[in-house]
This record gives C-alpha cells, structure tokens and sequence, in this order.
C-alpha cells in the first residue's frame, strides 16, 4: 500500500507540472498575441497644419507631447502653415486637417471647395491692435502703412474691426495695408518701421508693448463675436473615414482638458514657453491666463461667430460671395453634439 501511495503522489506531482506547464504556455501565447496586436495596430500618421503661432494651438502641442494623438491612434506632425497657404494645401490634398480661420474657409467654400469647420479653439476676437511708439492716437495713422497677413485672415479682419471702432476708414484716410505675412514678420516690420501698426495675438503684442509700443485698441474688451481658429477638414473626409476625424477631434479635446487643469499648469507654461518662444516667465503667465480665459472647455465653432465673420467679409468687401453662404455651410456641430450627448465632454471635467 506504502508503494501504492508514492506512486499516487509521484503521479500527482507529475500532474500538477503538467497542468503548470499548460498554464505557462497559454499565459505566453496570450501575452504573444496582445504583442503581436499591439505591433499590428500601427498609428495612423497625419499632417495637422496650424495656421498661426499663438496660444490657441496649445491644445494640439499638448496632445502631441502628453501622448494623446497616440492614445486614439494617431502619429500627428505638426507644421506651422500660414492660414492662407495653409487652407490652399489643404485644397491641394496635401494636409488632411488644419487648425485655421473661419474666414478661410468662407472663402473656400465660395470658390466651390468642401471643407467645414468641426471645432473651434478660439471664437472671439482676440487681437491686440498696436502702433509704434511715435504714434500717439489713432488719428496719426492716416496716410501710414499698417501690416496684415493673409488678405482675408483673422489678423487683417481684427484689423479692419479696430480701424472701423477707432474711427477711420482705411480709403479715406489712405491707409496702407501690406500683407507682411505671419506674426514674426510683422512683429519684425513693427520693429524695424516699416509698418507704424499691425493686429498682434495678445502672447505676442504684451512683449512689443513691454518695449514702448501701444495699443491703440485691445479687441477682446470690445466682446466681437467671431470664429477664429478653429479645426477644419473636407466634408468628403468627415464621410470617408469618420473615425478618424473624431479621434482627431478627441485627441484636441482631451489636449485642452489638459490645459485646463489647474494641476496641469507647470507642464503647460513649459510647453507655452517652448513653442511661443517666450524667453521672460512674467510673458509665459501672460499667455496661459490670456489662454485659459479665452479657450473654450468644449471647443465647438459658433454660428453667431460664423455669422460675423461673413458678414464683416462681405461688408469689407474681402469676399463678394461671402454674402450668399450660410453659417451651416462653414461649420458642422454634429461632431460636438455627439460629444455632448456621449457626454465625452463632461468626463474630461
């Protein structure tokens, strides 16, 4: 019976390794499996152009460097394209989603082109109108050269808005509007004289103003409903792979969550810091108030903002169609509606 017994236990021992050893191999052929999805599941590389150098783009810096593009699968690069050149590369079919104006996209739709504004990242007027420092009133701009960027972009239309409430009428008073280009080169213009004003984001017009320049008229005080910066794609796009243009749109959103959280603050005036270029911390704090003042928690374009747009487009004379387009023509809420009704947006808060 002893021997009986010695080799039961020997048989059980014997079973035991062996139900191990099948344990082991289906935990290694599992963990295999989870690898070989993970190396399988490459992201999707996308171009994400941004038309403008400004705090409004943070959301997207954030995303790309905490790591949330590649949460929802996305390798994102992103490139500074002035709005203008920006949307005609979009035209072009060579970047899929920018980061750019309203009015650019007016004038797209105009000219017969699909896109559609899905987000919006700033929708308010938010432009420092500022002179050099010999410029003592608004009145000293007569028969001067103001810079611009693009003819049509947020920039020149902030422009023009100030223009108007200062009370001048760019004809009249032989205004000269040059169309410099992007922030540095018209802070570079400011600088050098060859400009005695131009519209600045407020990140940017706080540095010229710490040197003695003036502001003639800080637009965000005078509460001008506008759609500014905002995420565009092609219509055919938003049909041909939705999935993708909502974790684009995910991803943004999450990125400004982020930068809305208060315990997020040290990484995000890092970040402000390194993309704006800022070199003083009193002008990074600046820019994260400014920025977290006027970003949008649930960052959907505005028709009332769209609507102003057109109408001060048409009215300016920047775009002789712009007064037969509709505001539900340049942007769609459908995306922001699922979000709200998912409520996506209220899990992030």
């Amino acid at each position: 019976m002893q021997g009986l017994d010695s080799r039961l236990r020997g048989n059980d021992r014997k079973g035991c390794m062996v139900r191990l050893r099948i344990i082991l191999i289906a935990i290694i052929s599992l963990s295999s499996s989870f690898v070989s999805a993970s190396f399988a599941a490459e992201p999707t590389k996308l171009l994400i152009a941004h038309g403008a150098i400004s705090n409004n783009v943070e959301p997207l810096w954030i995303a790309k460097e905490q790591g949330i593009f590649r949460k929802y699968g996305i390798e994102a690069e992103l490139v500074f394209i002035i709005a203008g050149r920006a949307m005609q590369a979009m035209l072009a079919g060579q970047v899929p989603v920018g980061l750019v104006g309203a009015t650019h996209v007016v004038n797209t739709v105009t000219a017969g082109g699909d896109f559609v504004m899905v987000l919006g990242l700033q929708n308010s007027l938010d432009y420092l109108f500022i002179a050099r420092p010999n410029i003592r009133s608004a009145e000293e701009l007569k028969g001067k050269k103001v810079a611009i960027g693009t003819p049509s972009g947020s920039a020149s239309l902030a422009t023009y808005v100030a223009l108007d409430y200062l009370g001048l009428n760019p004809r009249r008073d032989q205004i000269v509007f040059l169309g410099v280009g992007g922030v540095p080169e018209r802070l570079g213009a400011l600088r050098a004289g060859s400009v005695e004003a131009t519209s600045l984001s407020p990140e940017f017009g706080q540095v010229v103003v710490s040197e003695g320049y003036r502001v003639l008229l800080n637009t965000t005080k005078e509460h001008v409903p506008f759609q500014s910066s905002g995420m565009v794609v092609a219509r055919s796009m938003l049909k041909s792979n939705p999935q993708l243009v909502e974790n684009v749109a995910k991803a943004t959103i999450e990125g400004v969550a982020f930068v809305h959280k208060p315990s997020n603050k040290e990484i995000v005036l890092k970040s402000l810091a390194r993309n704006l270029r800022l070199s003083k911390q009193e002008q990074v704090e600046k820019a994260y108030e400014n920025m977290v003042a006027e970003l949008p928690k649930k960052p959907c374009p505005t028709m009332e903002g769209v609507a102003s747009v057109i109408k001060l487009m048409a009215q300016h004379g920047l775009n002789a169609k712009a007064a037969q387009v509709k505001p539900d023509e340049i942007a769609d809420l459908s995306l922001c509606k699922k979000f709200e009704d998912s409520g996506f947006f209220r899990s992030l808060y």
